[in-house]
């Protein structure tokens, strides 16, 4: 998988399809969660939350992570037209699917992984998910933001249509894992985590987690 190819449209690509009901998705519980002392931002793309982050939690050390070397530099661009400051930041190139990886040391104490985990398979994001928790503090925090399949109707019949065409263009594009949604809610509470918050938007074809350590 990767995104290079897409990197450097995603951003308008996003803002014509989706203006900000994705990052309002990212950032739905920033405001709301304890202060974090040490961040991972796991798949974050072209750093539209990591740009939230440095701005909400200055003294926290954020570790930014992606598999795509074109996304971690739109990141960085994120930040640098927001701040001159972000010496708490580093940035690393790494495939989640490998075996070991500098990530897994942590501690951190907050883990962001929006639109994501659905790129996976089931059991990739099994894995993805034990290894995430593994650096994580006893205490820590998980938000994620993901797309998912609504319940019943035309809600669901919406969502279905979207997600095919999704996952039919991105499997193109960046030969995505994935060939269809998958919910990762049975892995997170097999791993040790209940769901504390979660909010619904586009007629619930977008949904944001506030996930805690039980």
């Amino acid at each position: 998988m990767s995104f290079d190819t897409l990197a450097p449209h995603y951003p308008w690509m996003e803002r014509i399809l989706a203006g900000e009901k994705l990052q309002r998705c990212r950032t739905a519980f920033l405001e709301e969660i304890p202060i974090p002392e040490n961040i991972l931002l796991l798949g974050e793309g072209h750093g539209r939350c990591l740009a939230e982050c440095v701005r909400l939690f200055p003294r926290a050390k954020i570790l930014c992570v992606d598999s795509s070397q074109k996304m971690l530099e739109q990141s960085k661009r994120q930040i640098e037209r927001q701040t001159a400051d972000f010496r708490n930041v580093e940035f690393m190139r790494a495939d989640v699917l490998e075996g070991k990886n500098n990530w897994t040391i942590g501690p951190h104490d907050l883990v962001v992984t929006n639109f994501f985990l659905d790129c996976f398979r089931p059991e990739q994001i099994e894995s993805i998910i034990l290894k995430i928790s593994w650096a994580m503090t006893p205490d820590a925090n998980w938000l994620l933001a993901d797309f998912q399949m609504a319940d019943g109707g035309f809600k669901k019949l919406r969502s279905r249509m979207i997600l095919w065409l999704m996952y039919r263009f991105f499997r193109a594009a960046t030969r995505l894992p994935a060939r269809e949604w998958t919910s990762p809610d049975m892995f997170m509470e097999r791993a040790g985590f209940e769901l504390r918050r979660r909010v619904e938007r586009e007629w619930a074809l977008l949904h944001a987690d506030w996930w805690v350590r039980k």
